[in-house]
């Protein structure tokens, strides 16, 4: 009876979501708005509505019922009443190792394609492994932290204190479970959100000392906070289109110890000569907005409700973006340009773009391939500005 109670929860969510908010914004307002759902069926159903958009496109003829139990039985090690109901016979399986159930899937579901899980796979940057990265949509990454080498010895013992599995990437680089309320267990400012993959990103920054930086759509300052990490005797100034998101970064800011820094709003598709015209920079950051496609590991939803047709729009930006800053770039320094795209034309198409049709030479570029690390899978390019005849 309970399986039947989640399946009903399960049902009235799919029918009332749309795509237009991210999941994790539309859950809060849908249980707001159902009171009567308790602290465990608001569990079980938000387990039951990500596991099912894991599945993207695959086995699109079945019933969503149907589908729901085959991408809980992929998506988790521990059953569920719907695994139960509907998949007797796999109830012993339901540890086995993810390929293996991929196997179970495909005995049962000849039609079953692990391509249909991202559908645009045919867009995809080169050098990824297809087949291991549209496997990992059904594991949710990782939550990943930054801290100070200095103090990553003291924060593992307080995390494992507190049972929290952790695990150490890098002597700066900490991995834990997803969800862990880090803020209830570690003091504020001893460590930074961030994604492995967005850390890997700062090996391509080269701070030197008295530089002065621009990360020119900062958001919430995560890659200003890593490069302020990398060399904190820089001038920064940040810059974004949203002012709502620049207050967020001052609070970042100030739990980090920057005080000094230059921030301004700004729409870097129109001409800023009048707010800029007097700063040349040693180093532009650009983290590109982009489809994200990358990030989808986090987001399964975009894997139903993304729409290709975005994508042409988000080249566009970018180009438009490089174009206006470039001039800004004292020659010989570097532009490093950031997506967390898998895309190839968001990617390697606007490097080769950029390239030729601007004085910037590229000096290393890398896909970052996070699904080997359960991390997001991103891009990330080092372009030397041409010195002047």
């Amino acid at each position: 009876m309970r399986a039947d109670h989640q399946l009903r929860a399960f049902e009235q969510i799919l029918s009332s979501y749309d795509g237009s908010l991210p999941l994790h914004r539309f859950l809060p307002a849908y249980f707001k708005q159902h009171k009567q759902m308790g602290s465990s069926d608001r569990r079980w159903a938000t387990r039951h509505i990500y596991s099912f958009f894991r599945l993207g496109k695959a086995l699109p003829a079945l019933p969503a019922e149907e589908r729901l139990s085959i991408a809980d039985f992929l998506c988790h090690t521990t059953l569920s009443q719907v695994v139960e109901k509907n998949l007797p016979d796999w109830i012993e399986s339901i540890a086995l190792p993810l390929e293996e159930k991929l196997s179970l899937v495909k005995a049962k579901h000849p039609d079953f394609d692990l391509k249909a899980v991202y559908t645009l796979h045919t867009e995809l940057s080169s050098g990824i492994d297809k087949e291991a990265f549209f496997a990992s949509f059904f594991k949710q990454p990782d939550l990943f932290i930054r801290v100070a080498a200095a103090d990553a010895k003291a924060i593992i013992a307080k995390l494992e204190d507190e049972n929290v599995a952790v695990k150490a990437i890098s002597d700066t680089a900490l991995a834990l479970p997803n969800g862990t309320k880090l803020e209830t267990i570690l003091k504020e400012g001893s460590y930074e959100v961030q994604d492995l993959s967005s850390q890997q990103t700062g090996e391509y920054f080269k701070p030197s000392k008295w530089d002065k930086w621009w990360d020119c759509c900062a958001a919430s300052g995560g890659k200003t906070l890593l490069l302020h990490s990398l060399e904190p005797v820089i001038e920064l100034l940040v810059s974004d289109l949203r002012e709502s998101v620049l207050l967020n970064l001052d609070e970042r800011f100030r739990l980090a110890g920057i005080k000094k820094y230059h921030k301004k709003e700004m729409d870097l598709l129109q001409n800023n000569d009048q707010i800029l015209h007097h700063y040349a920079f040693d180093g532009i950051i650009l983290d590109a907005p982009c489809t994200g496609s990358g990030t989808w590991g986090r987001t399964p939803e975009m894997l139903t409700f993304f729409e290709e047709r975005k994508i042409n729009q988000f080249v566009a930006i970018q180009k438009g973006i490089v174009q206006n800053i470039v001039r800004y770039l004292k020659p010989g320094k570097p532009l490093v340009y950031i997506t967390c795209s898998a895309f190839s034309q968001e990617n390697e198409d606007v490097v080769r773009h950029i390239i030729d049709t601007l004085p910037l030479e590229v000096e290393k570029m890398e896909l970052i391939k996070g699904y080997k690390n359960n991390a997001d899978t991103m891009f990330v390019a080092r372009l030397i500005k041409k010195s002047q005849d």
